[in-house]
């Protein structure tokens, strides 16, 4: 008994203060490298860097005591690694702006402001996250509305050969990240309704278990919603994002290894036609398998990115100490194309080196660790299914990105979570961490007693989904 009682006193230790001693080494990462940014190209700190560390540490620690307040038992970790992040990507953004004369960082703090409101606003407005499995079927129409947005004519906008962009007036906007988390929760509504028909196993070939025939409606129709945008918007990351989500998801909820093999000859299919009917697919693939065929034309992005990881070596050559540009006077303009968007690993590969890369790739790699923790002491399938689908947004989306950089896999049109200048996306990021906390709270927190009922009167999803053990303590 007395083990047993500190175990529980382990598993419902709040960490608040854990959580805010990581976010003061979060914020010295951030300003330090604002700062050694300023004295990399200029000689001198900047001279704005007390305004613009007071706003970013104003913001984080909003942030903090919104979820000590809030959401007192969420994951401690979460929130320091995206503000490291976060500060990361606006010193490098910063860099840039200096090399080019351009004002990316300062919209993108404002954007982070937008990000940071709205992760305070979740977290206030959503107390439970099982209220979010009554709009399945809402979620899921307004994804497929957000995704056709850019296809319609007067606000559909074409940037970089993919037409994923809305344009109101001065403002542009990419529905699609707001897309992906509203198909996250329609997704994990849906297979937690359909779970036990889903799971249940047609034909036997080569030792596994193949999906019954009259079940492959769903896996069909998200396979056409994906080619559908790869063939119309030409965007081949936002297709393998929204199909490699739900493949994941319906894996994990059904334990049914026969779906990775139909969804994954699925996808495979679908990119070989795209392949050899649509030009601007198979340009993006002929640059990734020989990007040196025509290194000064189509392929000059992928291979400066090249040369830029080349150059950082181990270490990097230091912040604001790289060479980001060419030519002089008017015509200076960036060696890497969208070195502050798509490119940004490149940059960060080139002034801090394959160390950098890593600590980069590790802190993204924590995010998805901690969903997948969340995920797995969840008391709710519902919940289960959110954090997976979460996690499995950042991995796929970092894994894509970096890959295309670094010549691993096609170029895709994705940002780079919380690094790269975007607005849409950066909010989109942050209100997907302030989902992540509030799964994580609500399964540390200490359970009700069995003969007292539960917080939602109406019971709103009391399955227990089978699709990973409840770990009995977590960090």
């Amino acid at each position: 008994m007395p083990q047993n009682s500190a175990l529980m006193g382990f598993v419902h230790r709040r960490r608040r203060g854990a959580e805010l001693f990581l976010l003061i080494l979060a914020l010295i990462v951030g300003i330090g490298a604002y700062a050694v940014v300023g004295l990399g190209v200029d000689g001198e700190v900047p001279t704005n860097l007390i305004g613009y560390g007071g706003w970013l540490t104003l913001l984080i620690i909003a942030a903090h005591v919104t979820v000590r307040l809030v959401a007192p038992y969420a994951d401690p970790v979460l929130l320091p690694v995206v503000a490291a992040l976060n500060g990361l990507g606006l010193a490098v953004i910063h860099r840039i702006d200096l090399a080019v004369d351009t004002s990316d960082a300062s919209r993108q703090l404002m954007w982070m402001t937008l990000g940071v409101a709205l992760f305070i606003g979740t977290l206030v407005l959503i107390r439970d996250h099982r209220v979010l499995g009554r709009y399945t079927y809402t979620f899921g129409l307004s994804a497929i509305i957000l995704l056709i947005l850019p296809m319609l004519p007067g606000i559909g906008n074409e940037v970089n050969g993919a037409r994923i962009w809305i344009k109101l007036g001065p403002l542009s906007f990419q529905p699609g990240e707001v897309a992906k988390v509203l198909l996250v929760l329609a997704f994990a509504g849906y297979l937690v309704q359909h779970r036990d028909a889903l799971a249940l196993a047609g034909r036997r070939f080569l030792f596994i278990d193949l999906p019954r025939g009259r079940d492959l409606g769903p896996i069909l129709a998200m396979w056409g919603v994906s080619m559908a945008i790869l063939v119309l918007q030409k965007d081949l990351g936002s297709s393998l994002l929204f199909f490699g989500l739900f493949l994941v998801m319906l894996y994990v909820a059904t334990e049914r290894p026969g779906w990775l093999f139909v969804g994954g000859g699925l996808f495979l299919a679908g990119a070989v036609a795209a392949y050899a009917l649509v030009p601007h697919v198979q340009q993006r693939v002929d640059i990734w398998l020989d990007p040196f065929a025509d290194p000064n034309g189509d392929g000059y992005q992928l291979v400066q990115s090249l040369y830029a990881f080349s150059w950082g070596g181990m270490i990097g050559r230091g912040l604001g100490e790289g060479m980001l540009t060419l030519g002089s006077g008017d015509n200076v303009h960036l060696r890497v194309p969208e070195a502050h968007n798509d490119f940004i690993m490149a940059i960060i590969g080139e002034e801090l080196g394959l160390t950098g890369v890593m600590a980069v790739l590790l802190m993204y790699g924590l995010i998805v660790e901690r969903a997948l923790r969340a995920a797995l002491i969840s008391r709710d399938g519902f919940g289960k299914l959110v954090a997976v689908g979460l996690g499995t947004v950042i991995a796929i989306q970092v894994f894509v990105v970096t890959g295309g950089v670094s010549r691993l896999v096609p170029l895709t049109g994705l940002t780079t979570p919380f690094l790269s200048a975007g607005g849409s996306s950066l909010v989109a990021n942050w209100v997907i961490i302030a989902l992540l906390l509030r799964i994580s709270d609500q399964a540390r927190r200490p359970a009700p007693p069995v003969d007292q009922p539960a917080e939602d009167p109406d019971q709103l999803d009391t399955q227990i989904v089978k699709v990973m053990p409840r770990e009995e303590a977590s960090r």
